[in-house]
């Protein structure tokens, strides 16, 4: 009988946006399809959570916000921050 792990990745992240620091929780969904795909989570000023899931499409470009997903514009204006703290996260 062979044993096949999945490493769970999750971790959170300070990050100052819209005038205060937020805490961004990151989860990486596994599965076989959903490889390139992490969920995003921060709450708002009246403590309501906002999901967002973001992906990389390929080796060569960097992870980005989907599509189709109606955001503040306090969260689409730090996307490449997004995509520093998890190539940084993934890199150790």
């Amino acid at each position: 009988m062979q044993i096949h792990y999945i490493r769970n990745i999750h971790f959170t992240k300070l990050l100052k946006a819209d005038g205060r620091l937020r805490e961004f929780n990151f989860r990486k969904l596994s599965g076989a399809k959903n490889e390139n795909l992490f969920s995003v989570d921060v709450s708002d000023d009246r403590g309501n959570r906002i999901i967002f899931k973001m992906s990389k499409p390929s080796e060569a470009g960097g992870w980005t916000i989907l599509p189709d997903q109606k955001l503040p514009e306090w969260i689409l204006e730090h996307e490449s921050d997004y995509n520093s703290i998890i190539e940084e996260e993934l890199a150790s």
